[in-house]
């Protein structure tokens, strides 16, 4: 029953694409500047100034709105439905447009957006009906938030914003590196394990967004996680000794009574105990929406704080400042029309 709504859902847009003006030519007959940007669908002609962005997942949507952009539609988020607290103040107002694994495309095609950001992890299968839309630009994966944030700054034209975030991100993982080594001595660096707790079982992370940018800071991973791709999922209480390490990171969803009663369940074992962080008090819970979920820039660095203030660190203050007001700027005018504010 779900393939034939599915399918049914994918024949109403193709439809409703073909009835409509294709993007792209359009652009192209109103004789508006183009350029062209390489991604993981190719090479994608884009217009110089996109006004009308539409972000099909949860980095596009962060990087969007570090870069200053307010999109005329995105996705619904994960968790704290529709939309991540941190980002409704900058998305006040934005149409939604489905879920990240299964976008409604009619809703995407009624937006008349110019640009369409995509991943080719999740979107490949509809790539040729996005494409109908408006150009379409994708990264290859969803958690690689330094190609997302550098993929939609070249196709909007904000690169000298991206080059300051990721400048002004550089120097804090080299400050955090520094004061981390400092602090800890010998003990460092330190192995993590980032666990996130299920209603039924726990998972283990090794790469991800949260585990590259461990990897970026200098942690180290777990021994029992080498050559496990993502990671692992632990279904009994047997597997507790795979998440030693020296440091663990929980991921917990509070306002679910079936995963904090598992987590109480896991964690009142007799192995969990025995682990070194428990044992050396270095078990931290954190917020999943910062450390997976969010996906970009601002997230990225929401994480870097909830590390300086577990590790006891005095740190350089929040990069992203100057995005968050150009964002409250330009989210003042028109969502759907206006122009990007000069300041962005």
């Amino acid at each position: 029953m779900k393939t034939h709504t599915r399918s049914r859902r994918l024949c109403l847009a193709a439809l409703l694409v073909s009835l409509m003006p294709w993007a792209a030519t359009a652009l192209a007959a109103d004789g508006q500047d183009m350029r062209n940007v390489t991604n993981a669908f190719g090479d994608t002609h884009v217009p110089a100034t996109p006004q009308r962005i539409v972000t099909l997942y949860q980095g596009a949507t962060d990087s969007a709105v570090a870069l200053g952009i307010t999109p005329v539609g995105v996705v619904d988020s994960w968790l704290e439905k529709p939309m991540y607290r941190y980002l409704r103040d900058a998305l006040n107002g934005v149409e939604h447009v489905g879920l990240e694994t299964q976008p409604n495309l009619e809703k995407v095609a009624w937006l008349k957006p110019d640009l369409i950001v995509a991943t080719r992890f999740r979107h490949e299968r509809v790539r040729p009906l996005l494409e109908k839309i408006a150009p379409t630009v994708a990264t290859d994966t969803v958690f690689d938030f330094k190609a997302t944030l550098r993929l939609i700054a070249e196709a909007t034209g904000r690169e000298a914003r991206a080059r300051e975030l990721l400048r002004n991100w550089d120097a804090r993982v080299a400050d955090f590196r520094q004061r981390i080594a400092d602090t800890l001595g010998d003990a460092w660096p330190q192995k993590a394990a980032v666990v996130r707790f299920k209603s039924d079982h726990v998972r283990i992370y090794s790469t991800g967004f949260a585990g590259s940018i461990l990897n970026e800071l200098g942690f180290e991973q777990p021994s029992s996680l080498h050559d496990q791709d993502w990671g692992m999922k632990l279904t009994s209480e047997e597997n507790i000794p795979v998440m030693n390490a020296d440091v663990i990171f929980v991921l917990l969803e509070p306002n679910d009574p079936a995963i904090m009663r598992n987590y109480r369940h896991w964690t009142s074992h007799p192995l969990w105990k025995r682990l070194d962080a428990v044992q050396d008090d270095r078990v931290f819970e954190v917020d999943p929406v910062d450390w997976i979920m969010g996906g970009g820039i601002l997230a990225a660095n929401a994480m870097l704080d909830d590390l300086y203030a577990h590790y006891g660190l005095d740190g350089p203050g929040d990069p992203t400042t100057p995005a968050a007001t150009c964002t409250e700027e330009t989210s003042t005018k028109s969502r759907a029309h206006d122009e990007e504010s000069s300041a962005c």
